[in-house]
């Protein structure tokens, strides 16, 4: 059966989110005003635009994300965090970060972010939303801190009191690891045509659990969404859970052209050798006035360290944006994920993670 395309949102509102990212990412410093702790190593940040006083809306779709950039210790990271919420609220953005052990960046962010930093982002981001995607009936599946777009879309559809039929699952460690438990458990309580169950692993000390227990397979969802094959689907969560979960729609014949799902972490160096008959092509670093060589088929930035050279960069996914170069000399195939926009495309930006050269180069890098 087929996807149906959906008319439940409101047309207005519908049309405030697809111009939410229709100008492309821009730079702004956001305003640190609030912090709050949602489980016992997860904490939420608000944020409002810095500067001048008085009301200017973020405007994102529900799903997008920003790319910060931090300077720790003397040095500058950049990483990606989904808007956790809705932009029906556009005054504030918030992001929900699970403390990583050993983590650079997120343990800072615990430790040391209060209300009245200011960090400099780029944003909105991403294809992951379902303004892309409008449909009558969704299918969110989540994992840990990949909770957070989905969390996004379902306060949208919330607060537009839209009545697209939902069912979120979401898979935790234990009771007390679930994000955004209360509140959700709100929704549901107000919003019949959204429906959330949790699996989780194992119970919590305090807590016995009596939901489902282990992890999401094909026979627990044909039980808690019988209809899966009909729905639009979203997928979030650590790169296992998500080659889980498409192994287990592919295998259960579900039309993949509706399965939508999002990652931040960069992907393995290919492994594979260019073919011999590969052209390699020179490529001048002219603010380090290095020239590296660099295949045809292999992206820049890969190439930059392979010689010793480390950029700026993230996801490497073409996704953040945080590699993004000015292409002084030559050109170059660039396959993307929304890290970039027209506008800096046609200013000669490009994105080193998923750029390969066509002839020889010269980058701002």
């Amino acid at each position: 059966m087929a996807v149906k395309q959906s008319d439940s949102v409101l047309p207005s509102a519908r049309e405030e989110i697809l111009r939410a990212s229709g100008d492309g990412p821009t730079e702004q410093l956001l305003l640190c005003t609030g912090v709050e702790s949602t489980t016992h190593d997860v904490k939420t940040f608000t944020f409002e635009p810095a500067g001048p006083p008085g009301p200017r809306p973020l405007r994102h779709a529900p799903g997008q994300y920003l790319t910060f950039t931090f300077e720790i210790g003397g040095a500058e990271f950049c990483r990606c965090y989904t808007i956790a919420s809705p932009p029906t609220r556009p005054r504030t953005a918030s992001i929900t970060v699970k403390r990583v052990p050993g983590g650079t960046v997120s343990n800072w962010l615990h430790d040391h972010l209060t209300p009245g930093t200011a960090l400099r982002s780029r944003g909105p981001l991403g294809e992951f939303s379902m303004h892309r995607h409008p449909a009558d009936k969704y299918l969110f599946l989540c994992a840990g801190s990949g909770i957070t777009p989905a969390m996004s879309m379902t306060r949208t559809l919330y607060d537009l009191a839209d009545p697209a039929d939902v069912i979120f699952i979401n898979s935790a460690r234990s009771p007390e690891d679930i994000i955004f438990r209360r509140e959700l458990e709100r929704i549901t309580a107000t919003a019949k045509n959204i429906r959330v169950t949790h699996i989780c692993e194992a119970e919590a000390p305090a807590e016995h659990w009596e939901g489902h227990r282990g992890r999401l397979t094909l026979d627990v969802l044909r039980q808690i969404a019988p209809d899966f094959r009909d729905r639009e689907v979203f997928t979030c969560g650590p790169p296992p859970y998500m080659d889980a979960v498409r192994r287990m729609l592919t295998d259960a014949g579900f039309p993949m052209e509706h399965h939508h799902q999002e990652t931040f972490e960069a992907p393995p160096p290919a492994d594979t050798p260019p073919a011999a008959d590969t052209p390699t092509f020179a490529v001048e670093l002219t603010r380090s006035g290095l020239t590296i060589e660099c295949d045809a088929a292999t992206p820049l930035l890969e190439a930059a360290s392979r010689s010793g050279i480390t950029l700026p960069s993230s996801c490497g996914r073409g996704m953040c944006g945080s590699c993004m170069a000015t292409l002084v000399e030559g050109a170059v195939e660039m396959q993307h994920n929304g890290g970039i926009s027209p506008r800096d495309r046609a200013q000669n930006k490009i994105l080193l993670c998923c750029s390969t050269p066509l002839e020889d180069l010269a980058v701002d890098a």
